[in-house]
Formats: C-alpha cells, structure tokens, sequence
C-alpha cells in the first residue's frame, strides 16, 4: 500500500477507501497476512477510524477479510464453491451421500417462523437435529433440522439416547419417508452466539441463512435452517447437485 491521500469524491468516503483497500488486498498481500492495525492504516490513507472501519466491515461482509480471535484483521481465502442442487441425495437428511454431520438432537418449540412453515400448532414440541457441515478441515455451516414427530412416526425407543446418537436415530426414521422435493429461500443474516462459536466466527458476523422445507405426502415433513460463513461460501444453485469444494492454498493471493 502506498500512501495514497484520498480525494474528495461524491460517493462516500469509506466506500472509495473500501475500493482502494480491495486493490491492494489483490496485489500487495497474500491469503492469511495479517493487515497492519487500525492507527496505521488511518494514518496511511489520511481518514478517521470510523471510517476505515466501515470499510473494514464492507470488505468483511463481502468475504475479502476475517477477523481472527487474538490475530487481528487477516486477507480471506477465497470463498468455498457450495453448490446447492434440488432432488439429489446430498439434500435429502439421513441419506448415505448427505454431507451433514448430526451433532446432536432435543425436543423442543421451534422459533415461530419455522411453526408457520411447518403449519404445527403454537407450542408444539418437534425433534430438533443438530448438524454441522465441514470442508477443508474446518465447519462452514451449521443446521437446525425441525422433525414433527407425527413425519417420523415410526420412531420409538430413543429416550435414552443422547447427542449424536439421538440425531442419527430420527435421521434414520426420517430417510425412510418419500420425500418429494424441497424449496429454498436464502437471506443475509447475522451469526447468533450458538451459530458463532460453531462456525469460529464473532458473533454479529456475516451469514448466509438457508431455510429449505423437506416436502412428503403433500405436506411439509421437515425445515432445516442453515447457517454458511458468508465470508468462505459462495452458494450456487443448479440441477447437477454436485457439491463442488475449492479450498485454495496459503499461498495464493485473494481473488
């Protein structure tokens, strides 16, 4: 970086300065390189620390930038390609090819927004899985799996199951429905603590949210809602259902 003095400009300041820092995350550093710290950059490109810390937040949520517990602001990777593809068999909970991990599992209410898509009544306990999804060595996405008891009506005996244990039993029961398909709605969202400490991300991070309803008999059997690190995934949809992971090494530069 040189020490480039920003000029007046109309669009706002921490947005040229995001545009600037961009370039020079493209030709001055390397994946992983920590960036010099706050007092330095102000310095270098003669703005107030707020306004280099919007900018700091832009290119964060725009996955070029990670904030690491006790190392300070690193240049990201790239993103991890994450295809999201409809009526394959890694989409479907339980299956051999599903790429979701089971973690653990407790009845509980769902939030109310999952209770409208399930069209259960207030109140209502449903099995809930928990799942974390992995590539590269590290968890990029974490799932709440929503199971009315009356989808898997064959499960019995898993009280005194526990954990992923229990996960995997309703899983099993779950596989053996006719799913007929899903849908989709992806959202920009915020990590919660749970979904931070998880995804080793600081809570109020940036998040992709997938809400998919599992479909059978007519009726919604299952809501997953699941949260990708916007900063490493890049989701995309098609009809191949691959999913296709991309990991880049330490050395390259950010793309």
């Amino acid at each position: 970086m040189g020490n480039t003095q920003l000029a007046s400009v109309l669009e706002p300041k921490y947005w040229h300065l995001k545009t600037v820092l961009s370039e020079a995350l493209d030709t001055e550093f390397a994946v992983g390189e920590v960036l010099p710290n706050e007092r330095q950059l102000s310095a270098r490109f003669g703005v107030a620390r707020a306004t280099l810390r919007q900018a700091l937040e832009q290119l964060e949520l725009e996955g070029r930038l990670q904030r690491r517990r006790g190392v300070g602001t690193t240049v990201a990777p790239p993103r991890l390609g994450v295809a999201v593809g409809t009526d394959h068999g890694q989409d479907r909970p339980g299956t051999d090819d599903d790429l979701w991990q089971p973690v653990d599992c407790v009845d509980a209410v769902p939030p109310a927004a999952v209770v409208r898509l399930l069209g259960s009544g207030s109140g209502e306990t449903v099995h809930t899985v928990q799942r974390t999804r992995s590539a590269g060595g590290r968890v990029i996405a974490a799932e709440l799996l929503y199971v009315p008891a009356a989808a898997v009506p064959g499960l019995s005996a898993i009280e005194p199951l526990a954990g992923a244990a229990r996960a995997r039993a309703v899983l099993r029961e779950f596989r053996r429905l006719g799913l007929e398909g899903q849908d989709r709605a992806v959202e920009l969202g915020s990590a919660g603590a749970e979904d931070a400490k998880q995804l080793d991300r600081l809570p109020g991070a940036p998040v992709l949210v997938v809400t998919t309803r599992h479909f059978a008999e007519g009726r919604t059997a299952a809501v997953g809602v699941a949260t990708y690190r916007a900063d490493t995934c890049r989701l995309t949809f098609g009809e191949s259902g691959a999913v296709q992971v991309t990991p880049q090494g330490p050395d390259r530069r950010a793309s």
